[in-house]
């Protein structure tokens, strides 16, 4: 006789998911990069970014409910695959992210230091290879314009995705990497 266990995915609001946290009932796990960690989290949140997702290392021997969160509550529910593989049964993802969380007017965690967010960066960086490709196609080569059309289809890709590639390698670079506390952070 073979015996099926079913894989459930939860949604959590932010009044629940406080109340848990109070409790001590919940393992919050910031899924956004470092950068976005560091400038604002929700309180007793450990980071573990989407960039170096491994759910084999989530500790969780208080057994407390494994809930997961980034910005809008989107990459949380994408992720539950590679969880659910590795033997996890019961997930659960903030509703709505950290958007929800503040909106609720529950506190984070903010840092005094001002960056700029990582799809921000990507905006920028991305319109700048548009003007360059542009720029260079009229004045140098039309070839130059293939720039400007790939980064155009990679916006089109992060559009449908949701998935911003551009951004992930943006936080690879020396200055999007912010310090933060060991004892925040899932290693």
């Amino acid at each position: 006789m073979t015996s099926f266990v079913e894989n459930k995915l939860q949604e959590v609001d932010a009044a629940r998911l406080n109340q848990w946290m109070e409790e001590d009932k919940a393992l919050l796990i910031d899924l956004r990069e470092k950068n976005e960690f560091a400038a604002e989290h929700i309180p007793g949140a450990k980071l573990m970014p989407l960039s170096h997702f491994h759910p084999e290392r989530i500790s969780n021997e208080a057994r407390r409910k494994v809930v997961l969160q980034c910005q809008s509550g989107n990459c949380s529910a994408k992720i539950t695959d590679k969880m659910f593989a590795i033997g996890f049964r019961d997930i659960t993802y903030l509703k709505g992210g950290l958007a929800a969380w503040k909106s609720a007017g529950y506190p984070t965690e903010v840092s005094t230091e001002e960056a700029i967010d990582m799809f921000r960066q990507a905006q920028i960086f991305a319109g700048c290879l548009v003007i360059l490709g542009i720029i260079l196609g009229a004045f140098i080569s039309p070839w130059f314009l293939i720039i400007s059309a790939l980064v155009g289809a990679q916006l089109v890709f992060a559009g449908v995705t949701d998935t911003i590639a551009l951004a992930l390698l943006l936080a690879k670079l020396s200055y999007n990497q912010p310090k933060v506390k060991l004892e925040d952070m899932l290693v």
